[in-house]
């Protein structure tokens, strides 16, 4: 193949996408008109059936299909990184300290990250669940409490680390996860509705057991997307302690 086709074809999807780009730019409405009823539609669902957290409502109820789709891709992303990078492993010779951290030699700083640790945990389990109810959800308090393991790290600790971060039970918690979410989904079929409909209870607006089914697709995002950063950042960390491993 000539060099010069593949630049053509580049050169013509650009074009394609430069003039239909141009064309939405043009078709859009002045800032601040609102031409759609879906906004005060997706409010009224949402209060229909008592989840306080419109966005919530949205992404896990009225939308919940394409929070799936959302949710698989980060575990395909998960999934991708660890196969990869275990690969990048097994070409390398072993032999890295496994006590290595982030060379912290202040006491403050270690016992900052130690204290750090369980309020942080905390905290990411009160925005998963309380998703529906206040700003947050699954897909934010899952990042909070794979943030809050790795202050382990942070601190200076490996060891520990990989003591309240075992691999395995985060590999199966995962898959657990993302077979929750489509769970719940079938739930609702049995029990003759749509595809991850909401069909359960609704409760009383604002309580903690109210949204239906919201919350417990909330619970299962939390723990697949917690596990999906543990085994991500699990497998960075190793891949560097290689690197360092071979220039020491």
């Amino acid at each position: 193949m000539s060099p010069r086709v593949p630049r053509l074809l580049v050169a013509a999807g650009l074009a394609m996408l430069a003039a239909t780009g141009s064309r939405a730019v043009a078709a859009l409405t002045d800032f601040g008109d609102v031409p759609h009823p879906y906004g005060d539609r997706a409010v009224d669902a949402s209060f229909a059936h008592r989840t306080a957290n419109a966005v919530a409502s949205v992404t896990l109820d009225q939308r919940a299909l394409d929070t799936l789709g959302e949710e698989l891709i980060l575990l395909a992303a998960a999934i991708g990184t660890v196969l990869l990078l275990r690969r990048m492993r097994a070409e390398h010779e072993e032999g890295s300290d496994p006590s290595y951290g982030p060379e912290l030699e202040l006491d403050a700083l270690r016992l900052t990250g130690y204290l750090l640790l369980p309020v942080t945990a905390l905290v990411g389990c009160y925005v998963v669940a309380h998703g529906h109810i206040s700003p947050g959800g699954g897909f934010q308090g899952g990042a909070v409490l794979a943030t809050g393991l790795h202050l382990a790290y942070l601190a200076g600790d490996q060891r520990t680390l990989e003591r309240i971060r075992p691999l395995r039970a985060f590999d199966v918690a995962e898959s657990l996860g993302a077979g929750a979410y489509v769970g719940v989904g079938l739930g609702a079929l049995v029990a003759g509705s749509a595809f991850l409909a909401n069909t359960l209870p609704g409760g009383s607006l604002g309580d903690l057991l109210s949204a239906g089914t919201v919350p417990l697709l909330n619970i299962a995002i939390g723990i697949e997307v917690t596990s999906a950063f543990v085994l991500i950042v699990a497998k960075f960390l190793e891949q560097a302690l290689l690197v360092r491993g071979g220039e020491d």
